[in-house]
């Protein structure tokens, strides 16, 4: 199978080779972060005229079909495709036909990667702060009850002053904050789309990335491609 960066070798790859550099085997679990962001460019693209209504409407059709497939466990894998971005992409070609191809119009697996795992990895920041804050509160109910509850204090892995169960308990809930107030600021640095940026230097095609960054709930656009 022809790679999509094979034109600069004039054999084909080793098996191995092809077996270590793929990623399909962990990428996999990106297809929905993969098919959302591929439908908001596709949203795109027809609203600027570089491709037509109807074929925005067929591609995203096809996208959704493929996400169906993803969750029904009915989507086949094809090793060969190396990432999940090229299995959905072969996959809608399938599908809809050569139209499917339009959808790599104004983007390169470059951004589109960054794209899917600033998806991902916003999602999961968000739980991961909802986690914390979880756990603080239970803390917190768990200190309020006890309030008269003295237990031995230690340093320097030794006995010291006695102190109120409460007050440890609150100490690590000032511990919590602070992971939380981290990931925040994590999440602030994640939500900026790179979509747009295309394999290097930006596309020639006429994109609005703010509205792209719109559809996918983005605060800020990436300024520079590189």
């Amino acid at each position: 199978m022809k790679k999509p960066w094979s034109g600069r070798f004039k054999q084909s790859t080793d098996a191995l080779m092809e077996q270590f550099s793929a990623s399909i085997s962990f990428d996999r679990k990106l297809y929905a972060y993969d098919i959302e962001g591929s439908i908001a460019h596709c949203q795109m693209l027809a609203k600027c005229k570089i491709i037509s209504y109807a074929e925005s409407k067929k591609i995203i059709s096809g996208l959704n079909q493929i996400l169906k497939e993803f969750e029904s466990g009915k989507f086949r894998y094809d090793e060969r495709l190396e990432d999940i971005h090229m299995n959905i992409e072969s996959r809608l070609t399938k599908l809809v036909g050569p139209v499917g191809g339009k959808l790599h119009t104004a983007r390169s697996r470059n951004d589109q990667v960054c794209l899917d795992i600033r998806l991902y990895l916003r999602k999961e920041a968000g739980k991961i702060v909802q986690g914390i804050t979880q756990l603080a509160k239970t803390l917190l109910k768990l200190a309020k009850k006890h309030m008269n509850t003295v237990v031995p204090g230690y340093t320097h892995m030794q006995q010291a002053q006695p102190i109120l169960l409460a007050h440890h308990l609150l100490a690590h809930i000032e511990m919590l904050i602070r992971d939380r107030e981290r990931m925040e600021d994590a999440w602030k640095r994640i939500n900026i789309m790179p979509l747009g940026s295309a394999a290097l230097s930006g596309t020639g095609f006429p994109i609005d990335r703010k509205y792209t960054a719109k559809l996918l709930k983005f605060s800020e656009i990436s300024h520079n491609s590189i």
